[in-house]
């Protein structure tokens, strides 16, 4: 018999640099201790509450779209059957579906052919700055803290990053015009700048109406390209709703990211890019950037599954295209639950706790997200104890900055919880800080 063949030894440096990096090891270490510890009650994941999901939903979106096709297009069977069984057009499907939704719900005018429908947002974001940063010396701008999804697909691709101050409402104008400047004095190109605009991940905070006009004028003023990514926007917890930076967006500036995870379901795994901009080629010859998309996305993912969407397809067209109010139940729970959550914030840490600490946290208008700061390091080691011996999981914040500034600090996630859950987690959270501060 032949003995079994050893497996090959490939070193690390060997692979691509970027698998060194400790910021590709947060989503499998987080994983890691949610799975060890079951039991725990865990602030962790920025994931939709599963509470307003029906697996007989499923069915009804797939006849919804099915009816569309043959209702309203007047597609033979034989072309529904290819729509759902065969490869599809590159750059989506439902294009047109999002068009109409992103009227009625964003006040965003868009040509739906500039509207690549993605795998996840996540896509949406690698083939965006596959296509954007042709060489080294172009720089994205990133709001600090950011966003793993967009700090992880650049260093992917070997995109430099560089840090823009947030404050509490949002990314700060006077720091976005140092670090442009700072870039340039560096002989580099500030090439575009990524943020999450309402009730940012992870931070919470949001830009107010102001600040938008004054960002989009920066980015006019200095020609960069602003990358808006917005998954949160409905989740209001004050009422209060601000216009999209693409719906401000006069000069073409701003290529808007978006998914479905959030105010559809995260298992269809469909997002989209409205890439409206013009690309003109050597020859004079224009193109929308949509379609410069569709070539990377051909060599990435070929195209977004198309059962997945005839899925959102059929939950759009169930909705006439209107996901704002599809999505009142998922508003008013998310807003109890950070209600909630601050409540229960001040009941464990009371005005004379935090005196005495130092403990504090922000207060955001609306979203998935807070932040606590600590007068200890928020650490892994700290973590591992956390959900072993108090039963509660947080993340991190320091997964999120580029310096220290969030080594004491760790972000708090509702949108997955129960009130009572919240409310215990909170309970859990408290007995731990004390545990680490008693005199």
């Amino acid at each position: 018999m032949t003995p079994p063949a050893l497996p090959l030894d490939l070193p690390l440096d060997e692979l691509h640099d970027s698998l060194a990096d400790p910021l590709m090891e947060v989503m499998n270490f987080l994983n890691e201790i949610t799975l060890r510890h079951p039991d725990a009650i865990s602030f962790g994941p920025g994931r939709p509450y599963e509470g307003f999901f029906e697996t007989g939903s499923i069915a009804a979106y797939l006849d919804a779209w099915t009816r569309h096709l043959t209702e309203d297009l007047g597609r033979t069977p034989d072309q529904v059957r290819t729509s759902l069984f065969q490869y599809g057009r590159t750059n989506g499907q439902i294009h047109e579906l999002i068009a109409r939704t992103l009227r009625n719900d964003e006040n965003i005018e868009t040509d739906p052919a500039a509207v690549v429908v993605t795998v996840g947002c996540q896509e949406a974001m690698l083939i965006t700055l596959r296509a954007l940063f042709a060489g080294p010396s172009d720089v994205l701008l990133v709001t600090d803290p950011v966003y793993v999804g967009i700090a992880g697909a650049a260093r992917l691709l070997g995109i430099e990053t560089v840090p823009v101050a947030e404050d509490g409402n949002g990314i700060s104008p006077d720091a976005l015009l140092a670090a442009v400047r700072a870039v340039r004095a560096d002989g580099k190109r500030p090439r575009a700048l990524y943020t999450i605009p309402d009730f940012s991940n992870p931070s919470g905070a949001s830009l107010p109406l102001e600040r938008r006009h004054e960002l989009l004028r920066i980015a006019e003023d200095e020609d960069l390209l602003v990358l808006e990514d917005n998954p949160y926007g409905f989740f209001t917890r004050t009422g209060t709703i601000r216009p999209t930076l693409k719906a401000l967006d006069t000069r073409g500036r701003v290529i808007h990211l978006g998914s479905f995870a959030k105010t559809c379901f995260p298992g269809a795994r469909v997002g989209y890019v409205i890439a409206d901009q013009t690309v003109t080629g050597p020859d004079g010859r224009r193109t929308l950037l949509a379609d410069e998309l569709s070539k990377i996305k051909s060599m990435v993912t070929v195209n977004t599954p198309t059962l997945s969407q005839a899925l959102i397809g059929g939950m759009l067209l169930t909705h006439d295209c209107r996901l704002r109010e599809a999505n009142k139940q998922a508003v008013d729970f998310y807003r109890t639950n950070l209600d909630v959550l601050l409540a229960s914030l001040d009941e464990h840490f009371p005005p004379a706790v935090r005196d005495r600490t130092g403990i504090h946290w922000n207060t955001p208008d609306g979203g998935f997200f807070l932040t606590l700061t600590l007068p200890f390091p928020a650490d892994d080691a700290l973590l591992r104890l956390s959900a072993s011996e108090h039963g509660v999981i947080w993340t991190p914040m320091r997964y999120f900055h580029t310096d220290h500034a969030g080594d004491n600090r760790l972000r708090l996630s509702c949108s997955y919880l129960s009130p009572d859950d919240i409310r215990e987690g909170v309970r859990r959270l408290a007995a731990l800080v004390e545990r680490r501060t008693a005199p």
